[in-house]
């Protein structure tokens, strides 16, 4: 193993994850540091090693024959150095890392935890709220809230529950919506990274997006549900991230109606990893708070 002494590992790991994720910003997420800082590090390692590993083209690096050969003997040991690390700690199962989108987080889990927390005071809960799809077999995270079709190879993904989608705004503009085609006469809030089109609540009702108007565009779910509260328009909001809003009263759904989006929400884990009495606990908390809140609408304590 002499020849990894003239190889920074730390530029190893940036070029893995490059390939793996497909891309700089994705593989700078999940490392935690800069676009900037994941290509210095791809460029300084190709040039230890003496050639390139990557294609620069205009929609992004694309490994050469020779670097996807590279990239799948990284990977491989970036796993066992993993795995590995995961068995050294494997003793600390009163902590749990999640790693669950940033919107989820701040509109549901984070109000809930303290109720977790009450339960099940021997289990500490680390949160990592990023946009980035982690890998529980290549990384210390226990378990993954995901949205998606679903399921994924290589890992262990199991359905919590179907997303709805349906309009929602604040109760003063809701006074001037009495039905579909009333959309198109007041502000709509667009997300810019959104998953679900308006067609797929306007559509079974003889309507399509073409009759809705101007508005405000956000490139994050949570300050849409958050614009929508000020009154800045409507918004096609996801059921479990708009529900504690609803019951308390700073949104209402003007319109009647809840559309499946064919999107789920799942609880992933790592396929080869046991899981350990924690980690059934906390899903168990999770699948029982998730059916509390769509089921009686009501808010988690503190909203």
């Amino acid at each position: 193993m002499r020849n990894l002494n003239r190889i920074n590992l730390g530029g190893l790991r940036a070029i893995e994850a490059v390939g793996r994720l497909g891309g700089l910003r994705a593989a700078a997420e999940e490392i935690g540091v800069t676009v900037g800082a994941i290509s210095q590090q791809v460029q300084k390692t190709e040039a230890q090693l003496g050639r390139r590993l990557f294609e620069r083209r205009p929609k992004g690096l694309v490994p050469t024959p020779q670097g996807a050969e590279v990239l799948r003997h990284l990977t491989g040991g970036l796993s066992e150095l993993s795995a590995a690390v995961a068995l050294a700690g494997r003793g600390r199962d009163d902590v749990l890392t999640v790693s669950v989108a940033p919107v989820f987080a701040g509109k549901w889990l984070v109000w809930r935890l303290t109720d977790f927390n009450e339960r099940h005071p021997e289990i500490r809960i680390r949160v990592e709220a990023t946009l980035a799809l982690a890998d529980p077999n290549l990384s210390d995270v226990d378990a993954c809230i995901r949205v998606g079709k679903g399921p994924w190879p290589e890992v262990e993904a199991e359905r919590l529950l179907e997303q709805r989608v349906f309009p929602v705004c604040s109760p003063a503009l809701a006074e001037r919506i009495r039905a579909p085609r009333d959309l198109g006469r007041v502000p709509i809030i667009r997300d810019a990274r959104a998953m679900v089109a308006w067609n797929t609540w306007l559509a079974p009702r003889g309507e399509d997006e073409s009759l809705l108007g101007a508005g405000p565009t956000f490139s994050d779910g949570s300050l849409c549900l958050d614009a929508a509260v000020a009154g800045q328009g409507v918004f096609l909001a996801w059921e479990t991230l708009a529900c504690d809003a609803l019951a308390a009263g700073r949104l209402v759904a003007p319109l009647p109606g809840r559309e499946p989006t064919g999107f789920f929400y799942w609880f992933v884990t790592a396929r080869q990893r046991r899981k350990s009495p924690s980690l059934r606990a906390f899903e168990g908390w999770l699948r029982g708070r998730l059916d509390e809140a769509l089921e009686t609408g009501r808010p988690a304590e503190g909203l």
